[in-house]
This record gives C-alpha cells, structure tokens and sequence, in this order.
C-alpha cells in the first residue's frame, strides 16, 4: 500500500513543478505520508474499500502494461491515472480525485505549513482552567449532561450553568486553542476535522461536507459569517411544521443578544479585493450584493469569537464542567435518569447519569447518536445541505494575498434558492479548484496572487438520511440531488460567471470534470444545462434539518422546543431542529434557537 500511495504522490506533484520554486519539487514523500495518515482517518466504513480499491487500480497496470502501477515509469503511470479519471464508473474517478485531492493539498500547503511530518499532534493544553476534567473517573453523576460543544452546545450549556444548574458539557474531540494552527490550513483539518475533513455524503452526486470535532464544534473551523434567520423561513416553518414562538418578534431578544455576546459586526475600512470583485459585477449587473456581517472582535486583542472565546470560558466560570475527548457511544433510559455509555480517549469506558440530556452533536452526529441509542421516530430521516458548485476566477491584476483574510460579500439578488460569495482563496484551496483544468494547473504557483475562489449556493429540494451502521462508529450519510436541483445549481453556475465577467475575469475555470475553460461571456454557453451526474465538485459546509423541530409529530423529531417527542427530559438544541434550509448561513439561526430554547428551559 505504501508503495501505491508514493507512486501516486509523486505523479500528481510532478505535474506542479515549477523551476525555482523548491517548495514544488520532489521529493514528495511528505506528501505520500500525509495521505496515508489521512487514509487512516477516513470514516471507518470506507477505509477497507479505499484500500481495496486501491490494490485494485495497482493491480491493473498488470493488464495495461504488464508492471503493477508503482512499479511502472512516469509515463506510464500518467496514461494509467488519466484512464481512471476519466473513465464511465464512478469508484475509480472518486478514487482519483480522493488522491489527487490530497496530494494537492499537502503540495501546496508547503508554502505556509512547510514540510512537518507530524500529522498527529498532541492536543494543545488549551486551557489548565477549573472545571476542564483531565482525569475522569468511571463513573460521573450531574444534573444535566450536554453532548457536543458546538455553538449549540457550549450556549445551551452555558446558560443552564449561569442558571445554577449542575452541568457537564461533553465533547467527543480535544480541546485547542482557536490559535494553535492557522486557520484554514492542512493542519486544522488534520487537527479540528471530523475524519481529517474527508467526511462526504454518499450517492449519484457526492458531496463533501465538513464537521468539527474539537471543543467549540464548527465554530473552531468556520469563516464567522453571520444572518439573521429570513422572515419568511420562519413563516414557513410556523406554517408547515406548527413551531410555536417563532415569530421575528419571539426571535429578536435572542437574535440581539447573541450579536452582544459575539461581537457581530461589518468589517471596517475596505474589503478584501476578491470580495469586492464579487460587489463591483453583481451590482453592474444590477443584482442586489451586501456584506454580511461577522462574529468578530475587531481591533487589537481580537479575533474570530468561537465558542472557545466566549461561551465555554463563561460556562467554566458560571461553575460548569467540560469533558473533552469523549464519544458517547448511546443512551439508556433508566427510572427518573439517563445513562451515558461513553470511551474516554485515556480513561476507557465510562458511565454518566443525568437527569436531562440535551445531544447538541450538529446535523450528523446527534440523530446518529440518537438511532444508535433506540430513539428513531423521525431521527435522521430529513437531512438538507446547502451544495455549492464552485469557480476559479483569473484577473488581470491581484485580488488575493497571503493575508487577504474572509471574504464578506454576498449576492442575494436570486434568494434564497441561490446565492452567491467568495471562499478561501489560498494557494492550497485555488490547487484544489483547478483540479479539473490541468493543462492550466501551472497558473496557480505562477498566478495565484490575481486568483480567486467563488461559489454558487443552493437552498434546494434535496434530501438525505443518517444511518448507524452495525458494526461502525461512523455514520452513514446520503443525500440525493434531484434533477430540478441539478438545473438550479447549472443556473447558479451560469450567473456566477456572469458576474465575475462583469467583473473583469479574464478566465473561469468551473468546478466540473472534463468543463470547459471559460474566457468570456460568449463561453459561458458552453456550461451545461443540467449539472451532470457524478461529475460536478460539490461541497458543504452547512448542514441541518435531521431533527426538525414542531408539533406536526408525523413530521417533526421534537416540539417546538427541542423536547424529542415522547421521552421526558431529552432534548436536541443544535442544527438539526432546523425544519428547512434557510438560504443563509445557519449559524446565526442555530444560536438563536438555543439560546431561546435553554431560557425556556430555564422557565
């Protein structure tokens, strides 16, 4: 395997190196070990069939060429590669991407990370502080246990802390500094990522989604971008789901004192160019184009406000208890409690009893928490993600920088079935997007600095599932993208590209296997129609809708409140209650709700 995996590193970086530039050139056998490293932190489910898969395309260079593949030469083993990513079947083109991918990433991740082979580090002792319990003994009594540590999470138990309440807030990963990695880098995935960052939805479309997994949850990882939850969402959910109390005005107090407590606030003086690249086409095109506001404390001293900035450090001095690095593997119900079977990563197995139970896990992990636990009535079964399809925008002059920071503009003028932004645009990520193009891979070293990362965001119709597989710890997630999604996502593709022509782009390059390199408005008629199936790069980073909260109980997971229907003192208060996809970022949405969901727990 070892052998395999090299071979395949070095064909992939050979393609990107530049003379002059030694961060791109062999040897690349930190590249190699970065990937198995990342193989080993795969969901469990797939790192047998990664493996065999694997094998199998070594094995095939037997029948093309008589050698096994990472016994071939160069040239060889580039035909061998391009056969598999372009060839009809799906496994063996996700079996090159997965590859390339991550080859890719490490490659380029040298210019900032340099060549480090400490895939692994140790947790970072981010806080010696009361209350963080190193040490946990086997068996642990509290009045009210909260699962996950993610803006659900750490608000819910923070307020229920600063109530009196005795509370134990447990997290599954370790607890870091929001400092101790760059932000948006190899290392934070490998640190902070859920399976290295390499989670996915399985089906005819696959999507890349992302979770934290670290004290703080996504708070940790994301870019801090902030909305209010639309009216007209909240109509929708009053109206379809019968959620009580969800009314702007019912909202407002817990909408505004989250942005108190977050320091939400625009960016001051100008934005980054890239950004403002985004502003300047829509609004010559006449297209409604704002700047969403951040979660951030401007000014010295400052910084991104995760939950490890403000709310776990307020729990811990309201006189509550973290637990890091421990997985809750299900609930029992017992007479007037719960138990918690959990693993410890130092301790071992562990027993908590608590007499209320709030799973604020995210989207993924609490309903499969829940399913492994028993509890399945409408657990799972109603997953929505925002799917993004993406391009990299070439301009005559530079757009980007080594410390251009968050893009803040957004394009609202087709919401909320689409909307429109710019993503992080370092070397790595930019690497990444010109994947599909490599006969111009070579502009990234050469030209990054006057590239850019854009997407177009789609609140659709599609719908996915989360399941606890016998035998697994990791849950299995499917989500299937519908053809009127397809079309709507081939359409936002279309007017992303009007937009950065509008713009000044010399060159697009979608994010499409085999798509076409766009240099002006005329080729923007070469986008399909319809996004065809398996070959279009999709992400997330926004998922919710697993456990919909409301009283239509055929529909609905919980109440209005996060109450699961039918078992007392259990409730969820994460992303999940989200009833439908809100066409915004979901954040500000999420922490509102749980914050007005703990004060009504509260009373």
């Amino acid at each position: 395997m070892d052998d395999v995996v090299s071979a395949l590193a070095y064909s992939f970086a050979e393609a990107h190196a530049v003379a002059g530039r030694a961060d791109l050139q062999a040897p690349y056998n930190d590249l190699a070990r970065f990937i198995l490293a990342q193989q080993a932190s795969l969901p469990d489910y797939l790192r047998t069939p990664i493996r065999a898969a694997t094998l199998g395309f070594d094995l095939a260079g037997l029948l093309r060429a008589g050698q096994p593949f990472h016994a071939q030469p160069p040239g060889k083993r580039r035909r061998q590669i391009e056969a598999w990513k372009n060839s009809r079947l799906g496994v063996q083109r996700d079996l090159m991407r997965y590859y390339e991918s991550l080859a890719i990433l490490a490659l380029y991740s040298r210019q900032t990370e340099g060549t480090a082979t400490d895939f692994q580090p140790a947790p970072v002792p981010a806080a010696q502080a009361e209350g963080v319990i190193s040490a946990p003994a086997r068996e642990i009594r509290c009045g009210i246990a909260v699962v996950g540590s993610g803006p659900g999470g750490a608000i819910t138990a923070c307020l229920l802390a600063e109530a009196g309440r005795d509370v134990l807030l447990i997290e599954e990963g370790p607890f870091y500094p929001l400092d101790s990695c760059p932000p948006f880098s190899k290392e934070e995935m490998v640190q902070k990522y859920r399976n290295g960052g390499q989670t996915v939805t399985m089906g005819a479309n696959k999507v890349a989604y992302v979770e934290g997994c670290c004290v703080g949850g996504g708070s940790e990882i994301n870019s801090g971008l902030y909305h209010r939850t639309p009216p007209g969402i909240l109509e929708l959910w009053r109206r379809e789901f019968k959620v009580s109390a969800l009314t702007e005005a019912d909202l407002r107090p817990h909408f505004e004192a989250g942005e108190r407590d977050l320091s939400v606030s625009f960016m001051p003086g100008g934005a980054p160019a890239a950004s403002l690249k985004l502003h300047e086409g829509a609004l010559s095109l006449g297209w409604k184009s704002i700047e969403a506001p951040r979660w951030f404390r401007y000014g010295a001293g400052g910084g991104r406000q995760s939950m490890t900035r403000t709310f776990v450090p307020r729990f811990l001095r309201a006189g509550g208890k973290l637990l890091a690095r421990t997985r809750i593997q299900r609930l029992r119900r017992q007479p007037g409690k719960w138990l918690l079977e959990g693993t410890h990563a130092v301790a071992g197995t562990l027993r908590i009893e608590a007499g209320t139970v709030f799973v604020c896990g995210g989207a993924v992990q609490t309903p499969a928490l829940l399913r492994r636990s028993g509890i399945t009535r409408n657990i799972g079964e109603t997953l929505q993600v925002h799917p993004t399809v993406k391009i990299v925008a070439r301009f005559p002059d530079p757009v980007n920088a080594a410390d251009m920071g968050v893009p803040v503009h957004q394009v609202r003028e087709f919401a909320p079935l689409l909307s429109f932004g710019c993503s992080i645009s370092s070397p790595p990520y930019l690497a990444l997007g010109m994947i599909d193009h490599p006969s111009w891979a070579s502009e990234v070293p050469q030209a990054w600095s006057c590239m850019a990362n854009y997407y177009a965001m789609l609140a659709g119709q599609g719908h996915g599932t989360v399941r606890s597989l016998a035998g697994f710890q990791d849950p299995l997630v499917r989500w299937h993208l519908g053809e009127p999604d397809r079309r709507a996502l081939a359409e936002g593709l279309l007017k992303l590209g009007e937009i950065l022509f509008a713009a000044g782009a010399v060159a697009l390059y979608p994010s499409l296997a085999g798509g076409p390199r766009l240099l002006g408005r005329d080729d923007l008629r070469q986008l399909p129609r319809i996004l065809p199936n398996g070959l279009a790069r999709l992400m997330t980073v926004h998922l919710f809708c697993s456990c919909p909260m409301g009283e239509e109980q055929h529909r609905c997971a919980t109440d209005s409140f996060g109450r699961v229907h039918g078992f007392d003192n259990l409730f969820i208060n994460d992303a999940s209650l989200l009833c439908t996809a809100p066409g915004v970022n979901p954040q500000g949405s999420i922490m509102a709700l749980a914050r007005r969901n703990a004060m009504h727990f509260i009373g």
